[in-house]
C-alpha cells in the first residue's frame, strides 16, 4: 500500500498508521497464500491467549504472553471454521484500512456476518452462519492482534470513547490543535486512536488518574490541575485500552509521573494493577498498553485506619460515619489478589489483609465528606510530597 491509494485523507499521521497496519496484515497472512500455492496445508500458528500461558515478568513488571502457541490448520475439521473466521476477518480489516474507513467492533462482527449454503453428504442443503454472535469474532479479532501483533487500535478500529484529559496540554489530533486547558467545565475524550495524537507541548509535572469520574469532575472545577501544574484523567471505572496507551505514552515520551488514585476496594486496587502491570485477559497488550512506572498515590486502608508508621487521614468518628461494610465480593475478590504474583509484595499483602480484618472499604468521594479541598489541598498533595506510595 502507498499513500497513493489513500483516498480523501487529512491526517499524515493516519495514512502512516493505514500504510503500517497494511503491510503487516499482507506480510502475515501473505504466508498462507504462499503456503497454497507450493502445496502446502494453510495453517496459522497463533499465541495462545489463555491464563496458562499469561506469566508475570517480575524483573520488567507486567504481564506478558508466555511462548506457548497453538496451530489453525484449514485441513484440520475442529479448525477449518475458526480458520476461515480468521481470513474473513483479516479481509475485512484490510479492506477498510484500504478504504479510508473507519470501522468499530461491532461494524466488524456485521460485516462479516452471512451465510454459507453447502450440500452435506447426503445432498441436502445446509446453512452455516460465519459468526452467530459478536463475542466469536471479538474472539478472532483478539487472535489476529496476537498473530500480526497490532493491537486493534493500530489498525483504526474504533471503540466507544470513554477517558478523558484536561490539564495545561496542546495536541494535534488530525490536523486540528486542540488546547486541553480549554475545556470549559468539560473534557477531551480521550479518542479510540490514542496513537494518532501528538504531543505538542505540555507543562505539567505529573499525571493523576482517577477512577472515578465524579471525582475527576470535583477535581476539575475545583482547578487541581491548575494549582498543581497536574494533567488529570479519569478511566469512568475498568480502564479501556485507549486511556491506557495515552497514560503510556504521557510517562514513557514526555517522562511525566504517573499516580493512580481509586476507591479503597479490592476493584479500585485491581484497577490499579491494570494500569501498572497490565489484564490477565488481554496480557498480548501490556508491553504497549501497561505502565510499569505508574505509583498507587490511594485511597489505602492505611490512609483510613493507620498503622505505627503514620496517622490515619480519618478520624474515628469520620471512619464511623464513611466506610461500608465489605459484600462477600468484595472479601473474595481481595483473597484472590492475594494469589496474584505482582500483588505479593511486603505493603501490598499488608494492605489486603487489613480490609480482610476490618471488613470494610471506602470510595473516594467520601474524602470529600471531610470538604473538597481535603482532598485537593491536603489528601492528594501530602501523599505525593511524602512519595506515601504503595508497591
Amino acid at each position: 500500500m502507498s499513500e497513493g491509494h489513500v483516498r480523501k485523507l487529512v491526517s499524515s499521521v493516519d495514512i502512516r498508521a493505514r500504510i503500517k497496519a497494511c503491510e503487516k496484515l499482507a506480510e502475515a497472512f501473505g504466508k498462507v497464500v504462499k503456503s497454497v500455492l507450493v502445496g502446502e496445508e494453510p495453517r496459522l500458528i497463533i499465541p495462545k491467549r489463555t491464563l496458562s500461558n499469561t506469566i508475570y515478568d517480575k524483573e520488567r513488571g507486567l504481564l506478558l504472553l508466555g511462548p506457548s502457541t497453538f496451530e489453525r490448520n484449514f485441513l484440520d475439521v475442529r479448525e477449518s471454521k475458526k480458520f476461515m473466521q480468521t481470513l474473513l476477518m483479516a479481509k475485512i480489516i484490510y479492506e477498510a484500512l484500504m478504504n479510508n474507513e473507519y470501522p468499530t467492533i461491532r461494524d466488524l462482527f456485521y460485516r462479516g456476518k452471512h451465510s454459507i449454503r453447502y450440500r452435506d453428504h447426503k445432498g441436502r442443503i445446509e446453512e452455516e452462519n460465519t459468526w452467530d454472535e459478536q463475542k466469536e469474532s471479538d474472539a478472532v479479532l483478539r487472535d489476529i492482534e496476537v498473530y500480526v501483533n497490532l493491537l486493534r487500535e493500530e489498525m483504526l478500529i474504533l471503540s466507544k470513547e470513554k477517558g478523558k484529559v484536561v490539564g495545561d496540554m496542546r495536541i494535534k489530533s488530525g490536523d486540528d490543535i486542540i488546547d486541553l486547558s480549554k475545556m470549559g467545565h468539560g473534557a477531551y475524550a480521550i479518542e479510540p486512536t490514542p496513537d494518532l495524537i501528538e504531543f505538542i507541548d505540555v507543562n505539567a509535572e505529573f499525571v493523576l488518574v482517577v477512577e472515578k469520574d465524579a471525582v475527576f469532575q470535583q477535581l476539575h472545577r475545583a482547578g487541581f490541575w491548575r494549582k498543581y501544574k497536574a494533567i488529570l484523567i479519569t478511566s469512568a471505572g475498568q480502564p479501556d485500552r485507549a486511556t491506557r496507551r495515552f497514560v503510556r505514552r504521557l510517562n514513557e515520551e514526555l517522562r511525566l509521573p504517573i499516580y493512580i488514585l481509586t476507591d479503597a476496594d479490592p476493584y479500585g486496587w485491581y484497577i490499579y494493577s491494570v494500569f501498572k502491570i497490565g489484564s490477565i485477559t488481554l496480557s498480548y497488550e501490556s508491553e504497549r498498553l501497561a505502565t510499569p512506572k505508574a505509583k498507587f498515590l490511594g485511597v489505602s486502608m492505611t490512609d483510613i485506619f493507620g498503622d505505627e508508621k503514620k496517622k490515619p487521614y480519618l478520624s474515628e468518628t469520620e471512619r464511623r460515619n464513611f466506610i461500608i461494610r465489605a459484600k462477600k465480593a468484595d472479601i473474595k475478590r481481595a483473597q484472590e489478589l492475594l494469589n496474584y504474583e505482582w500483588f505479593k509484595t511486603e505493603k501490598w499483602v499488608k494492605e489486603i489483609n487489613v480490609f480482610l480484618a476490618k471488613q470494610s472499604k471506602l470510595e473516594i468521594e467520601a474524602l470529600t465528606g471531610k470538604g473538597l479541598y481535603f482532598l485537593t489541598d491536603t489528601y492528594i498533595p501530602t501523599k505525593i510530597q511524602t512519595q506515601d506510595f504503595i508497591e
